[in-house]
């Protein structure tokens, strides 16, 4: 089982550059709507990267613990097997498909990601109301909502959460996911040029578009080699 919070929190690393993509912009405007005597202390813009990040952090653990908690009760121990093989299947083909979406092979995890866009526009007011952000809570609220922000990376992973086999064990799964992203963001935060333009880079996209890909490949050899077995 620890396997899968490895896994989880490898694509989180590897997951960065469409990390920076969808949340860049967030952690760069965040930055730059500080008070200017605050943006010249990397210490306190560290605190509120931390705190917005947090937040975010919080939402996928939250989000995670449903899924989790959804997973465990379609039934008993011995019926839910074939069910988490299946959702373990899906979890990895989704996560193939991430990959391609990565490094820009193939764009059909976008149409997933639009599927959110319903929901987030009812969300999306929220956050730009919360705007300037002037303290460290405003930033944990910040990221709380900004954690709803649609992903396609985000959406892999809650499938993984299903699998998990509770609600605590869900959770778990996307707190590793979570933290695998803080080191991307974190940085973002602080140098956001250079980040975007990393993330911008062809071979970068590729290079983590290959390892999601391949990673999407080891959760289907794990879920096939049970069935065999």
């Amino acid at each position: 089982m620890e396997t899968i919070y490895i896994t989880a929190f490898v694509v989180g690393v590897l997951g960065g550059v469409h990390c920076l993509g969808m949340c860049g912009g967030v952690v760069g405007g965040l930055t730059f709507s500080l008070d200017p005597k605050v943006q010249i202390s990397p210490f306190k813009v560290s605190l509120f990267q931390f705190s917005y990040n947090t937040g975010r952090i919080f939402s996928y653990v939250l989000v995670g613990s449903i899924f989790g908690f959804f997973g465990a009760s379609l039934g008993t121990v011995a019926a839910f097997l074939p069910v988490q093989q299946t959702l373990q299947i899906i979890a990895g083909f989704f996560m193939i498909a991430l990959g391609l979406y990565l490094g820009g092979w193939w764009f059909g995890v976008a149409k997933v990601e639009q599927l959110g866009q319903n929901i987030w526009s009812y969300i999306r007011p929220i956050a730009q109301k919360m705007t300037p952000v002037k303290h460290y809570h405003q930033a944990l609220i910040y990221g709380l909502v900004w954690g709803w922000l649609p992903c396609g990376l985000v959406y892999s992973m809650l499938i993984m959460a299903m699998t998990a086999g509770s609600a605590l064990s869900g959770a778990a799964v996307m707190l590793a996911f979570g933290l695998g992203t803080l080191p991307n963001l974190m940085l973002m935060g602080a140098f956001a040029f250079y980040f975007t333009r990393l993330s911008r880079m062809v071979w970068v996209k590729r290079v983590a578009g290959i390892s999601v890909a391949l990673m999407g490949m080891w959760q289907l050899y794990l879920a096939f080699s049970v069935s065999l077995n």
